[in-house]
């Protein structure tokens, strides 16, 4: 059995290792989970792989999708709840003008993500909405093909939300046809321990169907019995 950090450093290697990166897990790692717990899993990244993440990372990406992955693992983030609303408010329309612009891959957006901490994230965020009538994801139109800003657009929803995230990334791994296991099996092992129980409640309230009866529904043999035990007993 890994420690966590060390699991965690095998899913990024895997994940980049796929013919298309599965940016999602280095957004989730950058985003959701503190700065000493990404720090840690790059230390174990390290340590196994005599290469940095960042160092891989650059290598198996490109372009604009480099560019912002490299930004947000190679920070060390604030974790204070301290919130400049003044800053929240300027940033919010230098976000917005880069979106009316559709200068999506702008430096200034790269930096604002990659760089405040999760809190003054969240109120620029707010003040955008409150601002632009819309939320920055509602303006930040999916373009297929396009990954970077695929991977924004996650890395907000991380920030926003992560445990809505997260249930999004179960629900969507169960409705794929033959089920995408890889995203299934990483939320359900690095949560189980954590917010676990909070995904499978919101998964609930969005689906009418307990986690447990729709991962037993859509899995089987000693796969499907590895997911119910981490899941636990439904209450």
């Amino acid at each position: 059995m890994l420690d966590p950090e060390d699991r965690d450093a095998v899913l990024a290697n895997v994940a980049l290792k796929q013919t298309n990166t599965d940016y999602r897990v280095i957004v989730e790692l950058s985003l959701i989970y503190s700065s000493e717990e990404l720090l840690a899993v790059k230390r174990a990244y390290q340590a196994r792989y005599k290469h940095s993440l960042e160092e891989d990372l650059a290598a198996r990406t490109s372009g604009n999708l480099r560019k912002f992955l490299v930004a947000l693992v190679g920070v060390y983030r604030h974790e204070g709840g301290e919130i400049n609303s003044k800053l929240a408010s300027s940033e919010a329309a230098i976000l917005n003008n880069c979106i009316k612009e559709k200068a999506f891959n702008h430096d200034e957006i790269v930096r604002i993500v990659s760089t405040r901490s999760k809190t003054q994230l969240v109120a620029t965020f707010n003040h955008y909405k409150d601002e632009y009538g819309v939320s920055i994801n509602k303006h930040l139109k999916e373009e297929p093909g396009n990954k970077y800003l695929a991977a924004l657009r996650s890395a907000i929803k991380c920030i926003e939300d992560p445990k809505k995230y997260y249930e999004k990334v179960v629900r969507d791994a169960l409705i794929k046809r033959g089920t995408d296991e890889d995203a299934l099996t990483r939320v359900v092992v690095t949560r189980a321990e954590k917010d676990l129980q909070e995904i499978k409640d919101l998964y609930y309230r969005r689906n009418s169907i307990t986690l447990n009866k729709a991962v037993a529904k859509e899995t089987s043999g000693d796969y499907k019995t590895f997911l119910l035990t981490l899941l636990g007993k439904e209450d």
